[in-house]
């Protein structure tokens, strides 16, 4: 009975360290393909077979590849940077050798993590059964015995989990081509090469959506047909940028624009083609700085904003389920964005703005729109989480994200910054708040690059 209440502590205690282990042991850092990501295992699933982990900017996204086994892998995307032979080869679209280390170098880093969580779960075991032995003053002998069988346990178990039933894991991960491809979404086409002769005078290049092309503001002195389309507007945050600085800016933002449909590739809008405007951005190729604004297209921000205000609670969990799977989607898409700028041969210094919060504490003139104090909170907090992600990638490829706050002047004030329900473009930015946006991002540039 003795010998059998030893084995059942000794196996729990092993059991114990294998699930402790996997949670301390840190993620290896392997790179490829202009990134690098951390490779380690995910929390203890006790079922036999489930999704890896993908940790992206702050999203958890579960892989759409399932591994065996309860130690599964978990991804984190750790940084992104320019590289000329990346930026050539993104450039052709040859993706074919771009990604071709991918999945050796992460079957690799998932071996080293195997050999170091295996060594920390070892020793989690026997620290406390060499206190115990010691406690109880245990002739050496013995000593030994309760150490070597303690040992022998937690290699046996995980051997059992990491070794044997997650055998097929290390050539899972060599079939691994992209992190894209891992969750199961196929990456866009390739950007085409932009049309056009070089725009050697442009120093500032907007992207994005209709909080850069300054959306219900006064329109543009003399448009073009693609301007009015992305409803273009002389009173935007780039164009104040310009006016400031006596720059010569390229403004691509357009109304409606998502990172796939806009900035990566083309969008339709009605009669008129807007070009991808990555592709248009290449043809500065003497422009110092790029400033980025998208995001909440690809949430559908909108779309959710409107059915909160229809609906009697604005986090019910239909329409959070829905937030976070968009929200997973963009990271994705915006990874890839992040690398094509990461790229750029000028090596700009890029600007990523957060998205300001248009409520206030003061949500009465909200009302017949059907937005309560409570409802707006929960808009907030998307639209938080939405920000850290923004936040998380800049930082990640080394860009500058601004985070822009609008106290005093949100919807409802005295002067408002945002346009209201009875505005040409509500929840958009005023002429003010377009200003006020210029410069938030004017302090966050670098002197050289305002000396441009």
């Amino acid at each position: 009975m003795v010998a059998i209440a030893y084995a059942l502590v000794l196996s729990g205690l092993a059991v114990a360290a294998v699930w402790l282990a996997v949670l301390i042991v840190p993620l290896q850092p392997v790179s490829a393909a202009g990134q690098t990501v951390r490779v380690g295992a995910a929390p203890l699933d006790w079922s036999l077979s489930g999704p890896g982990q993908l940790d992206l900017f702050g999203q958890t996204i579960p892989t759409r590849a399932h591994f065996d086994g309860p130690i599964r892998p978990r991804l984190e995307l750790t940084r992104i940077r320019g590289d000329a032979e990346v930026a050539r080869l993104l450039r052709s679209g040859d993706h074919e050798r771009l990604t071709l280390e991918v999945g050796r170098k992460l079957a690799s880093g998932w071996v080293r993590y195997g050999a170091w969580e295996t060594a920390v779960a070892a020793g989690l075991v026997l620290l406390p059964l060499a206190a115990w032995t010691g406690l109880r003053r245990m002739p050496p002998g013995r000593a030994v015995l309760v150490l070597a069988g303690g040992l022998a346990l937690v290699t046996a178990v995980n051997a059992v989990g990491f070794y044997l039933l997650a055998s097929s894991t290390p050539q899972a991960l060599r079939d691994v081509r992209s992190l894209q491809d891992l969750v199961g979404d196929s990456p866009p086409d390739p950007v085409p090469r932009a049309e056009g002769p070089p725009l050697g005078d442009v120093r500032a290049v907007a992207l994005g959506d209709s909080t850069a092309a300054g959306t219900g503001n006064r329109p543009l002195p003399d448009p073009s047909d693609l301007d009015r389309a992305c409803d273009r507007s002389a009173d935007s945050y780039p164009q104040a940028l310009a006016r400031a600085n006596d720059w010569s800016v390229l403004n691509l933002a357009c109304s409606g624009a998502t990172v796939r449909d806009g900035v990566l590739g083309a969008q339709i809008l009605g009669e008129q083609v807007a070009p991808p405007q990555i592709a248009q951005a290449q043809r500065a190729a003497e422009a110092s700085v790029v400033l980025v604004s998208v995001g909440a297209n690809d949430v559908r921000w909108s779309d959710l904003v409107q059915l909160c205000a229809i609906s009697p609670s604005c986090d019910d969990r239909a329409s959070t389920a829905y937030f976070q799977d968009r929200l997973a989607r963009f990271a994705l898409d915006y990874r890839r964005l992040l690398r094509m700028l990461a790229t750029l041969p000028q090596h700009p210094t890029v600007v990523v703005n957060e998205y300001y919060d248009p409520f206030g504490a003061d949500v009465s003139c909200l009302e017949n729109e059907g937005l309560t104090r409570q409802k707006a909170e929960v808009l907030s907090s998307r639209l938080a989480a939405l920000n850290a992600v923004l936040r998380q990638g800049a930082e990640t490829a080394g860009f500058t994200p601004v985070k822009q706050n609008f106290e005093g002047h949100r919807l409802c004030s005295a002067q408002p910054y945002v346009q209201g329900p009875a505005d040409r473009a509500p929840l958009h930015p005023t002429a003010a708040g377009s200003l006020a946006i210029a410069l938030a991002d004017q302090k966050a540039l670098p002197v050289e690059a305002n000396a441009n």
